[in-house]
């Protein structure tokens, strides 16, 4: 609002506005057209106009991505909490189209959910593991894109120092509950969830938390 504000007490308003609906609108024709030329065998995301393609990923990054992933799909099958996403899942916002390494939608959104479906709602939980290439975007906009979007858990994993950032949402941003290495992470969006920030980085305690939950 402060920023719209801002805006409107500029002379220029209309002319910065009209230009502005231009942009969006071209925009818009090239959100389309990617979601016509996106395959299967794609891993991309379109952002701010932008199409990124994301290329393959390091072995640290994949096994930390898949502990979580299993993590969180033990705990949701056996309660029947909804459905869990890995990587490939794309999530359509306002504005932008992600990828996230893992997210989980509540029984409430998934229960609507088709199995030729290829386009998802905003999840109740969304994981991003860091790299090099995807930090600043995973820090940046999808930070504030995903809380405008009432994301209402987001969780930044850091697979070369093994920590684990856990946000939750406080009206629409983003506030840091907690970050640690070797502490629980207690969720708010999975019901139960309380699980060892190791186990997402480590094949022994991963599989320990996954025979507790069971």
């Amino acid at each position: 609002m402060e920023l719209l504000q801002q805006l409107l007490a500029r002379p220029d308003a209309n002319m910065l506005i009209d230009r502005a609906n231009e942009i969006l609108q071209a925009e818009h024709v090239k959100r389309e057209q990617f979601y016509n030329d996106i395959t299967p065998n794609d891993k991309a995301e379109f952002i701010q106009g932008e199409v990124i393609f994301h290329s393959p990923v390091k072995n640290r990054h994949n096994r930390v991505t898949l502990r979580i992933a299993k993590i969180l799909d033990t705990i949701v099958a056996v309660n029947d909490l909804g459905q869990v996403g890995i990587e490939k899942l794309l999530i359509s916002l306002t504005r932008n189209d992600y990828e996230p390494d893992v997210c989980f939608f509540s029984k409430v959104k998934s229960d609507a959910f088709t199995d030729d479906q290829m386009q998802f709602p905003a999840p109740d939980l969304v994981v991003e593991v860091l790299s090099e290439s995807t930090e600043k975007r995973d820090r940046g906009v999808k930070f504030d894109d995903y809380a405008l979007h009432g994301v209402n858990e987001y969780w930044i994993v850091d697979p070369d120092n093994e920590t684990v950032e856990q946000y939750l949402l406080d009206g629409t941003t983003y506030k840091l509950h907690i970050k640690t290495q070797d502490g629980h992470i207690t969720s708010q969006a999975i019901p139960n969830l309380r699980v060892l920030a190791t186990a997402f980085f480590n094949d022994s305690d991963n599989l320990s938390e996954i025979k507790r939950l069971l």
